[in-house]
């Protein structure tokens, strides 16, 4: 097959038009004459990029990311996409059991899972739980590798575990719900030895 641009030759001018931002002189520019060392582009001076060293830390948690004081290392976690903490007839509910087990709200530490998605990890290093109640957040939420039905206690290193469907089934006065409030006394009752 014949090349029939094989030899062609372009003028200097057109050269530069068509690589006017591609082309890079090589030569000193001392060495060109001086009406195009004029016109030559400078070479820009390159500096190496360097990345900064990056290292993945936590991010600060907010001052105050859980209700209660977590006295007693009881970490109670919920789903709540309506509040910061949780709904206040949650929060009734929950005082009103923790009260029936001899505690109060200064002995755990309520954090609400939809704002702080937390891993158990997380948990283990900022409250020490040694009692871990979830309400409608599934083990695989915070990385455990294990889940139990609703109302059975795990034990998983120095925490004792127990799950439970969301608060809000807790509330009312209707058979269901009476027996998941009795469901939920019943296993808080062995939880803590009452």
């Amino acid at each position: 097959m014949d090349n029939q641009f094989g030899n062609i030759q372009l003028p200097d001018f057109m050269l530069v038009d068509f690589f006017r931002d591609n082309l890079v002189i090589v030569n000193d520019v001392a060495e060109l004459p001086k009406t195009q060392a004029a016109k030559a582009p400078q070479p820009l001076p390159v500096e190496p990029i360097v990345a900064p060293a990056v290292k993945k830390t936590p991010l600060p948690l907010p001052k105050k990311w859980f209700l209660g004081d977590n006295q007693k290392h009881i970490v109670i976690l919920v789903n709540d996409i309506e509040a910061v903490y949780l709904r206040d007839e949650w929060l009734q509910f929950l005082s009103n059991i923790l009260g029936a087990c001899k505690l109060n709200l200064g002995d755990v530490a309520i954090v609400n899972h939809a704002n702080n998605p937390m891993l158990f990890t997380d948990f283990q290093q900022q409250l020490a739980p040694q009692h871990f109640i979830l309400f409608d957040v599934p083990t695989q939420n915070i990385q455990l590798p294990f889940t139990v039905p609703f109302y059975q206690f795990q034990q998983f290193g120095s925490t004792q575990f127990l799950l439970a469907p969301s608060l809000s089934l807790m509330l009312g006065n209707t058979d269901a719900v009476k027996m998941e409030k009795s469901k939920l006394w019943l296993s808080l009752k062995k939880m803590f030895n009452i």
